[in-house]
C-alpha cells in the first residue's frame, strides 16, 4: 500500500531558476524620489531627500536586488521608493542611480586588483596634512592628486598645525604645480607663539570654509592631521577625534565611515565628505599616462620624449629629465622627477603580474 504524505513531510528541492524575473521588462519606477546618499552603514543607505527645502527629511533604505552589484557611496544622487516619509523605523528601497559626474577610486595596496569607489559627484578632493606631527608625506599627497585628476576634480592642498612648524619646505616641493594650498601662517612667516596659536587654527577654518563654499567636497588625510577636527569645526559635527603615537608617528583611526555632511550655516551646494584616516591609497585604476598628467609642473617635458617612453631614471631620450635638467619645472624639480619616477616604476613591475595594476603602500 503506497504511503500519504502529508505537507510538513515533503521537501521540495529548489528550482535554480526559480529567482530569474518571469519578464525582461523592468519597472521604470518613474514615481522614485531622488536623494543624496550621506552615509553607508551595513547595507543600510542613509539619504537627504529635498535637500535644502520645507520638505527635507533624511531616510534610511536598502538597495533593491537589481542594484547588488552596484557600489553606492557617499555623494551619489539615488532614486527611492517605499516609505520615504523620513519618520522613525522607517525603510525605503534604493532601485536607481544617477549618472555620476565624477567618481574617486582607490585600490587597498600595490597587490590588491580590486577597485575601491571612495565618493560619487565631488568637485574637489582636499588632502589634509599637518606641517608636524605626523610629519607630511608627498608621496601620499603626489598618489592623492594622481587619484583627483583620474577622477576628473580638483585637487587641493591643506596644511594643518602650522602653529608646530611652517611647512616652507612642503610649500617649495609644490610651487610650480599649480595645486591650490590653504594654510595658516604668522607675519613673519615664521611657527608662531603659542599665544598665537589658536588664532591661526580660526583663520584656517576660515579659509578652508570659503574653499568649499558651494561644492561638493571630500576630505582625504592619514589619521592624527586634524582632519575630523576641522569637520567638526566647520559643521558642529562630531566626528571621533584622537592624538598621535609618540612612537609611530602615526594616528589612530577614528571615524569608521565615510559621512558626507553641511557646514554649519547649510549654504545651498555645499556638502564636506569626511573620509576615515587612510594608510594606504593604491592607484591600480590608474594609467601611467595619468600619473605622468598629473605631475602638471613636469609632464610640458613629455611632448619631446620618444614613443614608448617610460620616463626612467637614465633615459637619454626621455623629454621629462631634460626638461628638468634645463631647469623648467623649479628648485623642486629633481625631487618631483623622483616622486614620479617611484610611481611609474611601481606601475611597470606591476603591469607585467596583473595588465596595468599599479598600487602604492605609503
Amino acid at each position: 500500500m503506497a504511503r500519504s504524505w502529508d505537507d510538513y513531510e515533503v521537501k521540495a528541492r529548489p528550482n535554480k531558476k526559480g529567482s530569474r524575473p518571469r519578464t525582461k521588462d523592468r519597472p521604470t519606477y518613474d514615481h522614485a524620489e531622488w536623494g543624496r546618499i550621506i552615509t553607508v552603514d551595513r547595507g543600510r543607505y542613509t539619504a537627504v531627500i529635498d535637500e535644502n527645502s520645507d520638505t527635507e527629511r533624511t531616510v534610511t533604505a536598502v538597495r533593491a536586488k537589481d542594484l547588488r552589484r552596484t557600489p553606492i557611496v557617499p555623494g551619489d544622487i539615488v532614486g527611492l521608493v517605499g516609505d520615504t516619509s523620513g519618520g522613525t523605523d522607517t525603510l525605503s528601497r534604493l532601485v536607481k542611480l544617477q549618472e555620476r559626474s565624477s567618481l574617486l577610486r582607490r585600490s587597498a595596496d600595490d597587490t590588491d586588483p580590486v577597485e575601491r569607489v571612495v565618493v560619487a559627484n565631488a568637485n574637489q578632493l582636499v588632502i589634509v596634512v599637518a606641517a608636524q606631527n605626523p610629519e607630511p608625506r608627498t608621496g601620499f599627497i603626489d598618489r592623492s592628486v594622481a587619484a583627483a585628476f583620474d577622477a576628473g576634480i580638483t585637487p587641493i592642498l591643506c596644511i594643518t598645525k602650522t602653529d608646530l612648524k611652517y611647512p616652507q619646505e612642503l610649500l617649495d616641493y609644490y610651487s610650480a604645480t599649480g595645486v591650490q594650498i590653504v594654510l595658516s601662517k604668522s607675519s613673519d612667516g615664521k611657527a608662531p607663539s603659542e599665544e598665537d596659536a589658536q588664532g591661526l587654527e580660526d583663520s584656517l577654518i576660515e579659509a578652508v570654509r570659503e574653499v568649499l563654499e558651494g561644492k561638493v567636497s571630500v576630505l582625504l588625510g592619514h589619521s592624527g592631521v586634524g582632519k575630523s577636527t576641522l569637520v567638526n569645526a566647520l559643521t558642529g559635527a562630531e566626528r571621533a577625534t584622537s592624538h598621535v603615537n609618540a612612537h609611530t608617528g602615526r594616528g589612530r583611526h577614528t571615524s569608521s565611515s565615510a559621512l558626507a555632511v553641511r557646514p554649519a550655516d547649510r549654504s545651498a551646494g555645499t556638502w564636506i565628505i569626511d573620509t576615515p584616516g587612510i594608510r594606504s591609497f593604491g592607484l591600480a585604476h590608474v594609467e601611467p599616462e595619468t600619473i605622468v598628467a598629473s605631475f602638471s609642473d613636469l609632464s610640458p617635458g613629455s611632448a619631446h620624449c620618444p614613443k614608448g617612453c617610460e620616463h626612467a631614471p637614465g633615459t637619454a631620450d626621455c623629454g621629462i629629465i631634460a626638461y628638468v635638467k634645463a631647469g623648467h619645472a623649479g628648485e623642486a624639480g629633481a625631487a618631483r622627477l623622483e616622486s614620479l619616477q617611484k610611481l611609474l616604476q611601481v606601475a611597470a613591475a606591476d603591469e607585467g603580474d596583473h595588465d596595468k595594476e599599479l598600487g602604492v603602500v605609503l
